[in-house]
C-alpha cells in the first residue's frame, strides 16, 4: 500500500474506537483494489477502441482504384471537387464462424457534409418495424391498414393505395416500396408514424451520432411543418387497433459538419436564379460511416451484443433482405413499368443506371441507394452465392460542374453512374481473387422472390 496508507493506518490503529479502526482497515484496502480495477478496465477499454480505430485502411482503396487510371482517373485528380467518400469492409470468418471485419477507406470524413437523399430511408423502414414491435398492441402488425389524417398546415391524407393487392396502405406495403424503388410518399408516412423525436433519438440510442433525419422528402418539408406529423390509425378489417394522434418535435438536432454551403448559386421554388452558394445546413445528416454501421448491424446482427441489436423479428429481417435485393421487375405488388423501373435500376453500386445492364444471377445486392443535388449514393453489402463472396460497400460521389443547385443539370451519367459502377466492379474483383480462410455460409441470404 502507499506510504499515505500506512501512515492512516497508524493513526486508526493508536485511536480510541479500536473496533471502527479495525473495519475501516479492512475495508478501504478493498475499496482501493476495485478502484484500481475499474480504472484499469477503463484503460482497457480504450486502448480496445484505439486499436478498433486503427483498424481502417486509409490507402487501400485509393492504391486499387490507382491501378485502373482508365476508370477513376478523373475523379482521382479532384476527389474533394467530387466529393467522393468510400467505405469497404471484407467480411472473414473466425473459428466459431461468426463474421470479422475488416475496414478500409477512401477520403472519409465523418464531419463533411453531403446530402443524404433516400439512404435515410433505411432508418424509417427498421424503426417503423422496432415501433410496432414495441408497442406490443394486440393486432397491430406491419400488415395492418394504415389511414393516415391530417391536422396542419400541408399534412396531406392517405386512405388507399392501388399498388397494394388489397388497395390499402400498410407499413409493410410502404417499406415495399421504399426498398424497391425509393418511393418518397412512403417514406413520409413511416416517418409520420415513427415520429421525429423517436427516429433522432433511436438514432442516437444505436451510435448513429453523425445523422439525423428532420424532414419528409420531395415536398418542400422544412421549418415548423417538419415539427408536426400526422394523426394516424390502424385498422384490422373495420376494427381499430391502435389510434396515434398527431405530434409535435420542438428540438433542434445540430451536428457539428463542415461543407453545408456549396455552390454559387440556386434557383428557387419559382424557378428564378438566387446568385448566392445553396444552404444545406438545416437538411438531412447520414454519415457514411453512420449509413455502412447500419447496414452491418441489420445484416449481420449476431456480430454485436444483444442490447446494441435492432428489435426486429425473424419476419423483420425476412422482409427487409427480400425487397432490399428484390429487383423491381419482380415485384407484383407493387408492380412496375419495366421502362421507368428496369431490373438493376436501384443497384448504383456494380450495375450505375445502365438500362440494358446484363444480371449477374449468381449476385444479389442488398442495399438503399440516394440521388439529389448531384449526389449519388449507394450502401450496400454484395452476395455472391456461386463464389461465396460478400462485403459490404458504401460510397458518395457529386458533380455539378456549373455549381448551381435546383435547375436539374447536374453530370449524373457522365461522372457519378459511371464511378460508382466501376468503383464497385472494381471491389467486386479483388473479392473474387481474396483468400479466405473458410467458406462463409450465405444460406440465409437466399430469398424467394416469387
Amino acid at each position: 500500500m502507499p506510504l499515505f496508507y500506512s501512515q492512516f493506518a497508524q493513526k486508526l490503529t493508536n485511536s480510541k474506537n479500536s473496533s471502527q479502526s479495525r473495519f475501516i482497515l479492512i475495508f478501504i484496502p478493498i475499496i482501493i483494489v476495485i478502484m484500481m480495477m475499474k480504472f484499469a478496465s477503463f484503460l482497457l477499454v480504450m486502448v480496445s477502441l484505439n486499436a478498433m480505430a486503427q483498424k481502417t485502411d486509409t490507402t487501400f482503396i485509393a492504391q486499387l482504384m490507382l491501378k485502373h487510371p482508365d476508370l477513376f482517373a478523373g475523379v482521382l485528380n479532384h476527389p474533394q471537387k467530387n466529393q467522393i467518400q468510400v467505405l469497404y469492409t471484407q467480411i472473414d470468418r473466425d473459428a466459431r464462424h461468426k463474421p470479422v471485419f475488416k475496414t478500409y477507406s477512401y477520403n472519409l470524413d465523418d464531419h463533411r457534409y453531403f446530402y443524404p437523399a433516400s439512404t435515410v430511408k433505411l432508418a424509417a423502414v427498421i424503426f417503423a418495424l422496432e415501433k410496432v414491435n414495441e408497442l406490443k398492441i394486440a393486432g397491430f402488425t406491419a400488415k395492418s391498414t394504415m389511414i393516415t389524417d391530417s391536422s396542419y398546415t400541408a399534412q396531406t391524407k392517405v386512405l388507399g393505395d392501388s399498388t397494394a393487392k388489397n388497395g390499402l396502405p400498410s407499413i409493410e406495403h410502404y417499406i415495399k416500396k421504399i426498398l424497391l424503388t425509393s418511393d418518397n410518399d412512403a417514406f413520409n408516412r413511416l416517418f409520420e408514424f415513427i415520429g421525429r423525436a423517436e427516429i433522432n433519438s433511436k438514432l442516437k440510442k444505436y451510435g448513429f451520432n453523425n445523422s439525423r433525419i428532420l424532414n419528409r422528402l420531395a415536398i418542400g418539408d422544412a421549418g415548423e411543418t417538419a415539427k408536426h406529423t400526422n394523426p394516424i390509425k390502424f385498422y384490422n378489417g373495420d376494427k381499430l387497433v391502435y389510434s396515434q394522434a398527431e405530434q409535435y418535435d420542438p428540438k433542434e438536432y445540430v451536428l457539428s459538419l463542415t461543407n453545408t454551403v456549396m455552390g454559387t448559386g440556386y434557383l428557387d421554388s419559382t424557378d428564378k436564379l438566387v446568385n448566392k452558394p445553396f444552404n444545406l445546413e438545416n437538411k438531412n445528416a447520414f454519415s457514411i460511416s453512420d449509413q455502412q454501421a447500419m447496414m452491418r448491424k441489420l445484416i449481420y446482427p449476431e456480430a454485436f451484443p444483444i442490447k446494441e441489436r435492432f428489435n426486429l423479428t425473424p419476419a423483420d429481417y425476412k422482409l427487409i433482405y427480400t425487397y432490399m435485393s428484390k429487383l423491381p421487375t419482380e415485384s407484383d405488388y407493387p408492380a412496375y413499368d419495366p421502362k421507368e423501373f428496369w431490373p438493376t435500376y436501384a443497384k448504383m453500386l456494380y450495375y450505375g443506371r445502365d438500362k440494358d445492364a446484363q444480371i449477374d444471377s449468381n449476385i444479389r445486392i442488398f442495399n438503399k441507394y440516394g440521388d439529389s443535388y448531384g449526389f449519388i449514393i449507394d450502401n450496400s453489402y454484395f452476395v455472391d452465392f456461386k463464389n461465396n463472396i460478400e462485403f459490404f460497400l458504401t460510397a458518395v460521389v457529386q458533380s455539378n460542374e456549373d455549381g448551381i443547385f435546383n435547375d436539374n443539370k447536374y453530370e449524373y451519367d457522365t461522372v457519378c453512374f459511371p464511378f460508382m459502377k466501376n468503383l464497385g466492379r472494381t471491389i467486386y474483383a479483388h473479392e473474387l481473387e481474396r483468400k479466405r480462410k473458410s467458406v462463409p455460409d450465405l444460406k440465409k441470404f437466399r430469398m424467394k422472390y416469387n
